[in-house]
């Protein structure tokens, strides 16, 4: 006999609910899985699809420029200001959720990438390009990026979060072998505005029905996380409890009570300094190589292979963190990076493929793991009611290491010549990003599921 009201868990049925009553979903379709497992697939296409569509820029970039003849500067900035539209409606992105759910935030978003796509095909001015692809795309890309879902899916997980996040997350990864080859073929085939209507039409025509079946926590559903039993009225909870310090996870976490406390600021500095050497490496990269002796066609195979080696890893460092705790992933990812930019600095004096494995697989394999805990950290320090807003206003930090990495590596590489200073700095933020999430501490808040003590009756 099934319990309807139970969350479900693999080989148990449950049922999609399709109507409300005071907040509370009625169910009438039965599928044989828990729904947590749904909205981690839609939030995987989701990603693949939309997340790489804003990624399609810099194959859009150099037909746009044979077309118009603009100034790279001026073409190239409309990415970086939508990179700066990103970042302005993070922190009121969280707000939004916490109102108003995932479904509003992810269309929106995907209405504003569908529709700027389409409009980019009518581009005939600079700032129609800043418009579209600058800040609608950008725009857009924010809700159903990392930042947007991860202001809801750790909801959904407690003893799988890890796990459940990094599945989802890697959908970038395997879209970016599906949509960018696409999108390249068809610029060469039919043109650069053929191509961005027909991912347009692909965004819109995709994701909008696919992100209606999204819901912002388990319990709007009767269900419970990780898709446990509910416990019946009046019995003890059938999951122990992962909460270690009971004051702190009693608090009703606003965004003002967060940003008075040393953990917020540890986590803002930790993803600050974790995303400085994320895209400080990932924009110089190719440039540095061909500049130390490598072809410009193995440079594009590098880059091109750190997001495939990032697919098992992300999964495999979601897995390890529910076993070893956060910090513990985060630090791997962070010596990651400093690995890839010890084997950068080498390549210099020894370009040779043995080395340059070592930074793919380091980047790849090891790096991109920090979109496993992304969210988790914060999740399990400030859970409750305003998390949206407290995670909002902490990506923008992310987003700020993110622009600023880049550019400092130029700038130092512009008055020293070399790219050596910039790397060495690139290291010790990797280094002091760890720390500094030792020092948020998320399991001495709240402990992952390897870390929970074993019940003596289980032994």
């Amino acid at each position: 006999m099934v319990n309807r009201e139970s969350g479900g868990i693999a080989g148990t049925s449950w049922q999609i609910p399709t109507a409300e009553s005071n907040g509370v979903q009625s169910p009438l379709v039965r599928l044989p899985i828990f729904y947590g497992w749904v909205v981690v697939a839609v939030v995987f296409v989701t990603m693949a699809v939309g997340v790489n569509a804003r990624t399609t820029f810099s194959l859009l970039f150099p037909p746009i420029l044979d077309e118009f003849g603009w100034e790279r500067g001026i073409t190239a900035g409309a990415f970086s200001f939508g990179f700066l539209v990103s970042a302005v409606l993070s922190p009121s992105l969280g707000r939004l959720m916490d109102r108003r759910g995932p479904r509003v935030v992810c269309e929106l978003g995907v209405l504003l990438i569908g529709g700027g796509l389409l409009l980019a095909t009518l581009v005939t001015r600079p700032w129609h390009l800043y418009a579209t692809l600058g800040v609608m795309v950008g725009g857009g890309s924010v809700c159903i990026g990392y930042t947007g879902q991860s202001l809801f899916l750790p909801n959904w997980f407690v003893r799988r979060r890890g796990l459940a996040m990094s599945l989802a997350f890697s959908g970038v990864g395997v879209g970016s072998v599906i949509i960018l080859p696409w999108v390249q073929s068809l610029i060469g085939r039919v043109g650069w505005r053929t191509a961005c209507g027909a991912l347009g039409l692909l965004v819109l025509l995709l994701l909008v029905p696919l992100n209606l079946l999204l819901r912002r926590r388990p319990e709007d559903m009767g269900l419970e996380p990780d898709g446990d039993p509910r416990p019946a009225a009046g019995a003890a909870t059938a999951r122990p409890s992962n909460v270690v310090d009971a004051t702190w996870a009693a608090v009703d976490w606003t965004l003002g009570r967060a940003a008075r406390t040393a953990r917020f600021w540890w986590i803002a500095l930790g993803y600050f300094l974790g995303l400085f050497a994320w895209y400080a490496v990932q924009v110089h990269q190719t440039k540095y190589l061909i500049e130390i002796g490598f072809r410009p066609g193995d440079a594009a195979w590098a880059l091109g292979i750190v997001s495939l080696a990032g697919i098992p890893g992300q999964i495999a460092l979601g897995w390890l963190s529910d076993r070893i705790g956060r910090e513990g992933v985060w630090t791997v990812g962070a010596l990651g990076f400093a690995i890839c930019y010890v084997a950068l600095l080498m390549l210099a004096d020894s370009p040779t493929m043995p080395l340059l494995y070592l930074m793919v697989v380091s980047q790849g394999m090891l790096g991109y793991g920090l979109t496993s805990v992304v969210g988790a950290i914060p999740a399990e320090i400030f859970q409750g009611r305003h998390y949206g807003s407290i995670f909002g206003t902490l990506m923008l930090s992310s987003i700020a290491g993110g622009a600023v990495g880049p550019w400092v590596t130029g700038v130092l590489h512009d008055h020293t010549g070399t790219y050596t200073l910039a790397f060495q700095i690139a290291i010790a933020c990797s280094v002091v990003s760890a720390v500094a999430i030792w020092l948020a501490a998320p399991r001495k808040v709240r402990a992952v599921a390897g870390r929970l003590p074993v019940p003596q009756g289980s032994r």
